[in-house]
């Protein structure tokens, strides 16, 4: 009888878990949207709203690695037309207070693939090292 009676807390406990884990998969892509749109439309106010103060990205040139704090490293950018470039979330992976997210930013002759870690903080959900990678596109 106990057992019978624990059972529809269960079910609640599953229910609200999984509300949970979708409304939190809901806000990291509404967050990678934020860097995406900004970043498309030039607007560093938009993008910004992505990044915790202290997000570092990590890349490679030709001098080999760097980093850098992502609000500096993105406000040089200077408002314009909307960039000729596709964005699209590969991925997104949500456990507890962090998450990733795989992301794609198409060119014309090359491809940005970034790999974001974001993280719960304080209710809101913020990138907090992104890595990227320059992929060029093949000529034919």
């Amino acid at each position: 009888m106990k057992k019978l009676l624990l059972l529809p807390f269960f079910f609640l406990l599953l229910l609200t878990t999984a509300r949970a884990q979708d409304s939190d998969y809901a806000l990291v892509e509404q967050t990678v949207g934020y860097y995406l749109d900004g970043g498309t439309n030039r607007n560093f106010e938009t993008l910004k709203k992505a990044f915790h103060s202290s997000a570092k990205i990590r890349y490679m040139t030709a001098d080999g690695y760097q980093e850098a704090n992502c609000l500096e490293f993105f406000s040089g950018m200077e408002p314009g037309p909307k960039q000729d470039r596709k964005t699209r979330v590969v991925s997104i992976d949500v456990t507890g207070i962090a998450a990733s997210a795989k992301l794609e930013i198409e060119y014309p002759t090359f491809t940005f693939v970034d790999y974001m870690t974001l993280m719960k903080i304080e209710g809101e959900w913020k990138i907090v090292a992104k890595v990227s990678y320059r992929r060029n596109v093949a000529t034919k």
